[in-house]
């Protein structure tokens, strides 16, 4: 982790949070509301026993498709945001893709294909997406079963945030391009072009989207994604000034995975 290429950027090893402020960012969802509940207990613990001068813990998206509890996980989102605005959510390319789907019934969508009806089962539909005519009908029960507040909290969704020499969104960012200028498609939908590119960036990016067996961390960027729906592991990275600490949920409890020296 200690190559440097490119003059210009941010190395991990010097990025920095603001002074003062603790931030968990929190990996990939996909329906494990376990999980994620279990997370954000022990983010709770962290905070109450060592308390910071401030906080934010950022959900990186995806917070729907192929794990058992999409609608738990919605719900859990919204009762956090609506509560406290340092809990901050970001879209992914699943949610957006539920939204489009609503709009635009389509078989062959990311919806349909990955993990759409295990979402809709969360909501009491039992989809079946096999034509087009089946997967309008399954639009229209969806779109009856699905509390209003739910879609319209997916469909507004920002796409990144930023604290300190820190950038967060869902998939990545194009290299190159300013993070004032990135392409709102690109920031939940990118990988090769990011994810290959070894050049520092403005800010370090914290992403999800590309799943891995282990967190990724590089120069230029932290992948939070451990596909919790399969693995059963939920990732977050925690950044206090220049220090950052992996610290991961599963079933059997939390356990830090990597912290700075």
């Amino acid at each position: 982790m200690t190559e440097r290429i490119g003059t210009e950027g941010i190395h991990l090893t010097d990025a920095a949070g603001p002074a003062g402020l603790r931030i968990y960012a929190i990996g990939d969802v996909h329906g494990r509301l376990d999980l994620l509940e279990a997370m954000h207990e022990a983010i709770r613990t962290e905070i109450d026993g060592n308390p910071p001068g401030d906080w934010r813990i950022v959900h990186v998206g995806d917070y729907i498709d192929r794990g058992p509890d999409s609608k738990g996980v919605v719900d859990f989102l919204i009762r956090a945001t609506g509560a406290d605005g340092r809990y901050i959510a970001l879209a992914g390319n699943h949610d957006a893709g539920l939204v489009d789907f609503l709009a635009d019934p389509n078989p062959d969508s990311l919806f349909a294909r990955h993990g759409g009806r295990q979402t809709a089962f969360s909501y009491g539909v039992d989809a079946d997406f096999s034509s087009h005519a089946l997967a309008h009908e399954a639009a229209a029960r969806l779109r009856a079963a699905m509390p209003r507040e739910h879609v319209e909290f997916l469909a507004t969704l920002p796409r990144s945030v930023a604290f300190g020499d820190f950038f967060f969104c869902h998939a990545g960012i194009r290299p190159g391009v300013p993070l004032a200028r990135q392409n709102p498609e690109d920031l939940i939908w990118i990988r090769g072009a990011f994810l290959d590119s070894p050049l520092l960036h403005e800010k370090v990016v914290v992403h999800g989207h590309t799943p891995s067996s282990v967190p990724e961390i590089l120069p230029n960027r932290v992948n939070v994604d451990t596909a919790a729906f399969s693995t059963g592991v939920l990732t977050a990275l925690s950044i206090e000034g220049t220090r950052k600490r992996i610290l991961q949920m599963s079933a059997d409890g939390q356990r830090d995975a990597w912290t700075t020296p």
